[in-house]
Parts: structure tokens; sequence; C-alpha cells
């Protein structure tokens, strides 16, 4: 028997950062993952903890860089710790961070935001995961459970039908999905905030404005949107799976049904992905 693929870490470290300007503070919450691969074959074939980096370690580190180094961008805090354990370990070969946020809003309060008060933003989560190497270091941010929907400008027609096809052709349609998109950068940005705002804008806008004669095309062409938009990522993975919104039947009640109301379900759904690269 052999070990052929081993990594280990911390996972679920959270951290809630305030940074005060005066009577004004802003927070930046993040949910931090580490993970090691290297030299650690022994601690899983011979019970040998020598080179082992303990896992509490890896949440005292974070903890420790968040105060120190943790500032607007996360893709930057990322860095700098997977950066730390590649110089502290000889013997660790890579490094994950994986960086997920927890957006906070402003409490409007006589219509103005309020200096220190806060609510949460909405159930999407920015991330990010950086990977380092010896060899050099990968950036990939992205947005997850985003979910959008437009009530119009959706059909799918056409499409292969057979003895089990029972699906009738539409073209003004609900389309809902939960969105899940990472892009990859080629290289560094200006900024990494304004540039993952500048992505996410820009396929939002199509997903609004372009007719979608299926989630397929949609995704594609929310792809292009966001490679024409930020010329520092390469590509970009997509996953839309359907949330379905079904017309409720009235008529035995007598009552008309004109596409108004409907029930929003997402079991079983359609799993639609994809990557689009320069």
């Amino acid at each position: 028997m052999k070990l052929i693929q081993h990594h280990y870490g911390k996972a679920r470290v959270r951290v809630l950062k305030v940074f005060r300007n005066g009577p004004r503070h802003s927070v930046k919450e993040l949910d931090v993952q580490v993970m090691l691969q290297g030299g650690f074959d022994a601690s899983f074939t011979k019970a040998d903890n020598r080179l082992v980096v303990a896992t509490d370690s890896m949440k005292n580190t974070v903890n420790v860089f968040a105060k120190r180094k943790l500032g607007t961008e996360t893709e930057e805090f990322g860095l700098a710790l997977g950066g730390h354990f590649l110089k502290t370990y000889r013997h660790v070969s890579r490094v994950e961070v994986s960086l997920t946020e927890h957006c906070w809003a402003r409490i409007p309060v006589g219509g103005k935001p309020h200096a220190h008060s806060f609510s949460e933003k909405g159930a999407a989560r920015p991330f990010v995961k950086i990977t380092c190497t010896r060899k050099g270091n990968l950036v990939e941010s992205g947005i997850q459970d985003l979910l959008i929907l437009k009530t119009t400008a959706s059909g799918f027609e056409q499409f292969l039908r057979d003895e089990f096809t029972t699906l009738p052709e539409t073209s003004d349609r609900i389309l809902a999905t939960k969105l899940r998109a990472v892009w990859t950068y080629r290289r560094k940005p200006g900024n990494y905030s304004r540039t993952n705002e500048r992505i996410l804008e820009a396929m939002l806008a199509v997903f609004a404005k372009n007719y979608s004669p299926s989630v397929q095309a949609t995704l594609f062409q929310m792809g292009e949107a966001a490679l024409k938009a930020a010329p520092a990522i390469s590509r970009v993975r997509l996953a839309m799976p359907n949330r379905h919104c079904l017309l409720v039947n009235l008529s035995p009640f007598g009552v008309e049904n004109k596409n108004e109301l409907f029930v929003p379900t997402d079991e079983p759904h359609g799993q639609i992905e994809g990557t689009v690269a320069r």
C-alpha cells in the first residue's frame, strides 16, 4: 500500500476586522481555509509528526496576519498568508488559501448610511482562492450563491425531442439561477476590488439586457463580457443551476393565470456549467 496524495490544514477560521477612521468604521469578515502540501508523508504512513505544522498554529497565523496585513483587498491578504507558509517551512511545496467574504452594508438612518451600524448585505459571497508554489502564485476570485432573476426576455425552443420529452417550448419564461463564477488572474490588476466589481457588473448587464435563448447561450455571453471587462483575467468558470418558476394552475378555481403566479423550486434543477477563456 502507498499514499498517493495528501494535504491538510485548518478550515473555517473566521475573522472580523474593524477599520476605524474616527467615528466612521468599516468591517470586513472572512472565512479562511489554509491547506498545505509537502513533505508530510511520514505523518500519514509512519505516525511521525516532526514536520507537521499544527493546524492550531495555522489558525494563530491567520489571526496575526489578519491584524497586520488584512485590508480592503482579500487577494493581497491571501497572497501574504500563502507566501508566509512557503517562506517559513522549506518542506511545504504548495499552499492553498481559500477566503470567503461575508458582506455587510451600512444601516440607513434618516436617509443616510450610519457610521458604525451594519446589516447583512445578502446571501451572495465573494471569494478568493490563492495557490502558492515554489514556481509562482495563482489568484482566482469569484462570487457564489448570487441569486439572479429576469421575468421575461428568456425562452427555450427547438431543442431535441424524443419519446420522453414532455417540456413545452416557450419564447417567454422566467429565468432564475444561483450564479457561481470564478475568474483566473493572469497578471496583477491595478486594483483587485475594482476589477472584481467591473467583472460582475459586466456579466449582470448581459444577463439583464440580452434575450436568453438558453442558459447555455447566456452563460457564454456572460463569460465573454467578463473577459472583455478585465484584460487582467485569462478565463472565467461559471455554474448556473436553474431555479425553475412553475406556473400555478388556477383553472380548477375558475381563475386565469396569465404568467403572474409561480412556484419557485430548485429540485430537481438543470445544472449548466462552462469555462470561457481567451
